[in-house]
């Protein structure tokens, strides 16, 4: 890997380039000095014959096409200068992409950022009722968030829904606020190791029997004691969960991976880690603020 760090590399690539532009100049050169043959003269042959009388002639190129090739090499001598391109030289503007993505994000919020934040004085439960607030909240989710949590914000495997009011960390404004603007690091440890097969599929039929499926009563029974010796740390002696950390209730019909004795099994021999970004420096409180209403709106729509 250090091998591609070296600056043996930056060195290799800036010859490279270097010698083909020379090269290149030195060949039109070179053809430059083709004469044009004249009416009734003889043309010059190269000696190359294809099916017995086709012939190459050393004609000149055209004049326009070699001027066409030297402005073709005179801009690409002086993009080399102005811009990166010879190894690890940055050209003698200092461009980079990220610096005009920089600029151009300046520029845009300088622009619409006045748009985002004039609704910060209005609560999340106004903001949530208003159809102009809750279009442009939608346009923001649809940007952002829908990649992960769907178009319809119902979620997917290991992607909490978030149109039914089962909140791993809480469903108020301001924990969703707080999860949008800090975002949050899910994780459970993995106990495959520590409990064996049999213990774990013990423990995922006590975790069936916690929210009425079906399940295996002999093993659920010898499951509960592995619950509350260390699952119920986290998850509670009932199972119903603790918002504080995450711990999902497993007492309902709501889950992030599935709820088939297999996925549970897989969740406790493997552990879960699951994380959203922190999107408050990307998108800045006028944006979280609408984000924060379209989201709670989501799951505390009168009319639903």
């Amino acid at each position: 890997m250090s091998d591609f760090v070296s600056d043996f590399w930056s060195i290799w690539i800036s010859a490279i380039v270097i010698i083909g532009i020379v090269g290149l100049t030195l060949l039109l050169t070179t053809q430059a000095k083709a004469k044009t043959v004249k009416a009734g003269e003889k043309v010059e042959t190269m000696g190359h014959v294809w099916d017995g009388d086709l012939e190459e002639y050393n004609n000149p190129l055209p004049k326009w096409w070699m001027w066409m090739f030297y402005l073709t090499l005179i801009f690409g001598v002086a993009y080399l200068v102005l811009y990166p391109g010879l190894g690890t030289f940055k050209g003698i503007r200092g461009w980079t992409s990220v610096g005009q993505y920089k600029e151009e994000r300046a520029q845009a919020e300088a622009k619409y950022q006045p748009l985002y934040d004039r609704y910060l004085k209005v609560s999340v439960e106004e903001l949530a009722k208003d159809p102009e607030a809750r279009a442009m909240g939608n346009r923001l989710y649809q940007t952002y968030c829908m990649q992960c949590h769907g178009a319809d914000a119902r979620g997917a495997k290991g992607f909490p829904n978030l149109t039914d009011n089962d909140w791993l960390y809480g469903g108020s404004a301001e924990k969703i606020h707080e999860t949008l603007v800090n975002g949050r690091i899910g994780q459970m440890p993995a106990f495959g190791a520590a409990f064996g097969e049999e213990k774990v599929r013990d423990t995922a039929n006590y975790v069936l029997s916690l929210s009425g499926k079906k399940h295996d009563a002999e093993r659920a029974t010898r499951g509960k004691e592995a619950f509350n010796a260390v699952c119920a740390a986290c998850h509670g002696p009932d199972g119903k969960g603790n918002q504080a950390i995450g711990a999902p209730n497993l007492t309902d019909n709501v889950w992030l991976y599935g709820s088939t004795e297999k996925v549970i099994m897989e969740g406790i021999t493997n552990g879960r880690k699951n994380q959203m970004p922190a999107w408050n420096e990307f998108l800045g409180e006028g944006k979280i603020h609408l984000l924060t209403a379209y989201v709670w709106g989501l799951s505390n729509n009168a009319a639903k």
